[in-house]
């Protein structure tokens, strides 16, 4: 949660505002034009997904929300790594600790919606619903295949050249 917050400060609003909280464009029109096409990689990950029949995510509306749960996501794993200071990681239960990362972000989002409820959510909330939260970042991330075995055979799977990397 830190982390994303944090990724606040550099999303697609956030970096509009410089060190001092002076509203203006501080990044260099080569960084922007980067960084915008980058998120709009992310925003048609994200568009893709039809959390109710018919209805898709609205990439745009919720593009800094989830610009900022990639960025949360890879400081947590970051952080993760860093806690081993070079240890080999535990297995805990079968889990490594790259899944236990993973899994753990996965329960943070979990939630029970009625259709009605993720309907308005689509239409007005600049949050993607839980399901999307929880699964769609780590799609992004190169750890997550390779914590958990996920093949190009395998529906969740996105290619390395499709993934979203903003950062």
């Amino acid at each position: 949660v830190i982390g994303h917050e944090i990724t606040h400060g550099f999303d697609d609003q956030g970096r509009k505002t410089d060190a001092n909280g002076v509203l203006r464009d501080w990044w260099t029109p080569e960084d922007a034009a980067r960084f915008e096409e980058r998120a709009k990689t992310l925003g048609a990950i994200y568009a893709a997904e039809e959390p109710v029949p018919g209805m898709h995510i609205n990439g745009d509306l919720t593009m800094g929300e989830n610009i900022a749960d990639l960025g949360g996501l890879l400081m947590a794993l970051d952080a993760y790594k860093r806690s081993l200071n070079g240890q080999p990681a535990p297995v805990i239960d079968g889990l490594t600790g790259e899944q236990r990362v993973f899994l753990g972000w996965a329960q943070v989002w979990r939630e029970k919606s009625r259709d009605e409820a993720l309907k308005e959510q689509l239409t007005t909330d600049p949050h993607s619903p839980g399901m999307a939260r929880a699964a769609t970042p780590p799609r992004n991330i190169d750890a997550w295949y390779a914590a958990f075995g996920v093949t190009p055979d395998q529906a969740e799977y996105i290619a390395p050249e499709k993934r979203a990397r903003i950062w």
